[in-house]
């Protein structure tokens, strides 16, 4: 029953927009776990969303290479355009902005996931192009 753990956790986010704790409690029933072990996997995983989330969300890459070629500067950046700090959704709920481990793109660093389309090597002027082209 373990196994049916994530593919279900992602039925669950699809049709409630996050993770909630009623969904969680499903989980646990559905599977026979104890909701402990539901949580355990929902926050070891980046993907799995336990708060809402915008419309857009924007997944900046912070580890080695992307870090090493300017990832701060990209959250950085996309934190005042929006108005808002990591981990953070705007008022209007259309972006979160979180900075998460490696995306598997380090040959295209920086880089940042917006939902789950990639935007690689990313320069100030491609992000601010990119988060202006979103409705």
């Amino acid at each position: 029953m373990r196994s049916a753990i994530l593919p279900l956790m992602f039925i669950v986010q699809r049709e409630r927009g996050y993770l909630d704790p009623p969904g969680v409690s499903y989980l646990a029933r559905r599977l026979r776990l104890r909701i402990t072990d539901i949580w355990e996997v929902a926050t070891f995983y980046s993907m799995i969303h336990i708060k809402p989330i915008g419309k857009y969300h924007i997944q900046v890459c912070k580890t080695l290479s992307c870090k090493l070629l300017g990832s701060d500067k990209i959250t950085q950046m996309c934190a005042e355009k929006l108005g808002i700090k990591a981990g953070e959704t705007t008022a209007d709920e259309r972006f979160s902005l979180s900075e998460v481990e490696c995306l598997g793109s380090c040959g295209t660093a920086p880089m940042f996931q917006i939902n789950f389309d990639y935007h690689e090597n990313l320069t100030p002027e491609k992000v601010g192009e990119i988060l202006d082209s979103l409705d």
